[in-house]
């Protein structure tokens, strides 16, 4: 007969697999009571085509920042509805496993095998959450900031909870001095509302401009434009979607008149004010 923890296992199993009792029973038996092998061994043996909460899509969610000696770590955590994302049990989650991705300066798979105050590994604390919830659950995304080199700021928008929301973006500032610290926090600011995807035109990725170059040409060919000025006006269209994409040249949100470059010069003291990283997690972009 099944020990108490073989049988919450399969229990466990059957609420992500759909699988029966007999089949989990020896999923489980055969994968030394590991959840995930258990799953892999089902859909192996095409019992289980896919395992029924692991294989829909977690678009919602959490993004959660943590802030200690001015290193900054945020992390992407995902669920299937809003709803969740509101969840008491979800939240609290949420807020452990923040503190482990500091911890883990964003490393997913050692976070994934860290132990919670529960006593088990954050894996299996994930498994037993999607059972009892009822929805995917996931850890997309996570970045670390140290405090060399410069100083970090972030900021929260649609905050839930403190250091907890819907848009976080971050960002590394060099020669900032404390009568211009300000400026760091609007500029997060300005990242989460302008979603820049690179700091300047050489570091946007050229498959990106290339496919945007691909789309307008198509475009301007449609629409009836001759073939000898087409290359002119892509050319234009190109250049006004890389500056539209690149931080230092996005027009800055609180005057538009300059940009961000124009900004960074003007508040600059006794060195150039240099942005050193940057980043923007907003929930469920790009599932």
């Amino acid at each position: 007969m099944a020990n108490k923890e073989t049988l919450e296992n399969i229990k466990k199993l059957r609420e992500l697999t759909g699988v029966g009792f007999k089949d989990c029973k020896l999923a489980i038996d055969e994968n030394g009571g590991d959840l995930e092998k258990s799953v892999d061994f089902l859909r192996k043996k095409g019992i289980a085509k896919a395992s029924k909460k692991m294989s829909r899509t977690a678009s919602e969610g959490l993004v959660l920042v943590h802030e200690e000696n001015n290193s900054v770590s945020l992390i992407e955590i995902n669920s299937e509805t809003d709803f969740v994302a509101k969840n008491k049990d979800f939240i609290s989650f949420c807020k452990e496993i923040s503190e482990i991705n500091f911890k883990e300066k964003a490393n997913l798979e050692a976070i994934s095998q860290t132990k919670m105050k529960n006593g088990s590994t954050v894996k299996d604390t994930l498994v037993d959450l999607i059972a009892k919830i009822g929805e995917k659950i996931s850890l997309r995304r996570a970045k670390f900031f140290d405090n060399e080199n410069g100083i970090n700021f972030f900021y929260v928008h649609t905050q839930l909870e403190k250091k907890i929301g819907k848009i976080v973006s971050v960002v590394k500032l060099s020669n900032i001095e404390d009568k211009n610290k300000d400026l760091g926090n609007k500029i997060c600011m300005h990242i989460a509302a302008s979603n820049p995807i690179s700091l300047d035109k050489n570091d946007l990725d050229k498959k990106i401009v290339d496919k945007e170059t691909e789309i307008v040409k198509e475009e301007l060919l449609n629409s009836g434009k001759k073939e000898d000025i087409i290359e002119k006006i892509a050319k234009g269209k190109i250049n006004k979607f890389i500056d539209d994409n690149t931080l230092l040249n996005q027009a800055w949100i609180i005057d538009p008149k300059k940009k961000v470059s124009d900004i960074l010069k003007e508040n600059s003291v006794n060195s150039q004010i240099k942005i050193i990283d940057f980043t923007r997690f907003k929930v469920g972009e790009g599932v």
